[in-house]
């Protein structure tokens, strides 16, 4: 392995890692990253978007899969391999490839300070983080061993990478990102998108009415792809959520060799002076002097917009309307992706064989972020952010109602019935869209996408519960393969407030006992759920806003 400058010794006590480094037994291809070009060409930033594009595209669930698939065409060139990712490892993966197949530097920060002090958990600092180490792949003769530095990015990558200042610029010890402006030039197949609750997607396209299609992965190495939309919060540009492009970099003073490969040389970067599309606008809004993000304004046409619906509309091609039939379909049909991608998260816990295990006398300290067991096999956050979904679901159909019966131009929509045909569309994905798990006594079990949507609640996270409580099963007959204990009947019970709970709380003590859990008090801050279930119905809604319909001008 040839590195850089030498930051990785002597870090680990201020970071955070994520993981181990496995080991890259290389066979067939070349394993040598060979640098012949000592920066990224707007050539070069156009066929990593279409590289992003097409693996997003492609019909496949796992980094390792989508990598040997067709949509990769340097696929023929790698070693005998598998390649792993989750969610903060992807964006740094496929660039560290796309750049080693290319020829092309690579830098990435090594150490990372939280801005909350010593001995705090840099993933979710509440001041952000600071770059304090970094390291680059050498331009050498021979080459540095790919394989091995993409494991190596794989333990020492985490969410703690993304979560800077927006408007960080410094010289040495620079971020690998920087914040974009909102416009379809700027937020392209590759940008990345930052969720402070500890999530990392990509997007791998935009589309022509302005939805932006991301892809992500998880600590089960699987892929989901879905879209933006309220489950990536807005927050202050100290933590720096949101859209980013990576920074563009140089290597300089390097010499080149008889073959043309340069050797030696350092990567310096470019500052967010000279990035033509560097911009805050995301943080502070559209006003200029805005300084507060809180209070920051998003303009469109001199209407002041949600800023939500204002990023929907500046990445939109000509004048934009919602088509919200078609929108419910999309919508439902992203959801049935998300169903599908946890089936395998589940399916990996029980093969692994933690729903045989005695439950644990305590919770980890904080269900959504943690190491281990209960890192690889729970479902917390893939759960919460479903729930998410749903929601924005939900008020998206309550939004489109609104819009109709004011007679919004931003709504197209000719038809007399907008609940009745947002209510048919509904039906008709809730049924089409169909999973299968498998039970405890190995036997198939089907749902469909209406069915997993009504028990949505019930849906364990808890990787020590079986298979059947994790797909929440309450009738009797598809519950008796579960086998289950007094004990975790009553974990599966006492963790009701916290399915209750859709908001994802990582400064909140969680490491309960049974019994704690089980006294309450209940609130978003203690650690211990909501009493009150959110209304997430979306076919209740639709039927009583059809059902108005009717009473009001009759069958």
């Amino acid at each position: 392995m040839v590195w850089g400058r030498g930051a990785l010794a002597g870090f680990l006590a201020i970071f955070f890692l994520s993981g181990t480094v496995g080991s890259v037994h290389a066979q067939g291809g070349s394993s040598a990253w060979r640098i012949s070009k000592t920066e990224w060409t707007a050539t070069d930033e156009r066929g990593y978007a279409e590289f992003i594009e097409a693996f997003g595209a492609a019909d496949c669930w796992t980094l390792d899969e989508c990598l040997k698939s067709t949509a990769n065409p340097y696929r023929h060139t790698d070693p005998k391999t598998r390649f792993l990712a989750d969610c903060a490892d992807l964006p740094y993966f496929l660039r560290a490839y796309y750049a080693w197949k290319n020829g092309l530097p690579f830098a990435f920060q090594s150490a990372m300070l939280s801005g909350d002090g010593p001995g705090s958990d840099p993933r979710y600092s509440t001041a952000g983080n600071q770059v304090v180490g970094r390291d680059w792949v050498s331009a050498t003769a021979k080459g540095a061993n790919a394989p091995i530095l993409l494991n190596t990015l794989r333990s020492t990558v985490s969410t703690a990478m993304f979560r800077h200042h927006a408007a960080a610029d410094e010289a040495v010890n620079f971020t690998d990102m920087y914040a974009v402006k909102l416009s379809r030039d700027a937020i392209r197949p590759g940008t990345i998108v930052y969720d402070v609750n500890g999530h990392v997607a990509m997007v791998w396209r935009v589309q022509p009415d302005g939805k932006i299609l991301t892809i992500s992965s998880h600590p089960d190495n699987s892929l989901s792809r879905s879209f933006y939309g309220r489950q990536f919060l807005r927050t202050d540009p100290d933590l720096g959520a949101g859209f980013k492009n990576w920074r563009p970099i140089k290597l300089v003073g390097a010499t080149k060799a008889p073959d043309g490969m340069l050797i030696g040389g350092q990567i310096e970067a470019v500052g967010n002076s000279e990035i033509e599309d560097f911009s805050l606008e995301q943080y502070l809004g559209t006003k200029p002097g805005q300084g507060d993000w809180q209070k920051a304004e998003f303009i469109h046409k001199g209407e002041p917009i949600d800023y939500y619906d204002y990023v929907r509309i500046v990445m939109a091609e000509g004048e934009f309307a919602y088509r919200p039939v078609e929108e419910t379909r999309a919508a439902m049909r992203s959801l049935c992706g998300d169903i599908e991608a946890r089936v395998s998260a589940v399916h990996r816990a029980t093969r692994r064989g933690a729903p045989n295990q005695p439950h644990p006398k305590t919770l980890p300290d904080n269900i959504y972020g943690t190491y281990g067991s209960w890192e690889n096999f729970s479902t917390p956050s893939r759960d919460a952010r479903l729930k998410v979904r749903v929601k924005q679901l939900r008020d998206q159909v309550e939004t489109f109602i609104g819009m109709h019966k004011t007679g919004n131009p931003r709504l197209a929509y000719q038809g007399d019935d907008l609940a009745g045909d947002m209510l048919a569309v509904y039906a008709q994905e809730a049924a089409s869209c169909k999973i299968t798990y498998r039970n405890s006594d190995k036997k198939p079990v089907t749902l469909t996408l209406g069915d997993v949507l009504d028990r949505l609640f019930d849906l364990s996270f808890d990787p020590y519960h079986c298979t059947e409580r994790r797909w929440g099963a309450r009738e009797p007959e598809e519950l008796a393969s579960c086998p289950t204990d007094e004990i975790k009947d009553r974990w599966y019970a006492a963790e009701q407030p916290l399915r209750y709970q859709i908001h994802r709380t990582y400064d909140v003590f969680m490491g309960h006992t049974l019994e704690a859990l089980e006294a309450g008090p209940f609130g978003t801050h203690t650690g211990k759920g909501v009493e009150t279930r959110p209304d997430l119905d979306i076919r209740a809604y639709l039927e009583s806003q059809a059902a108005l319909l009717t009473a009001t001008i009759g069958p």
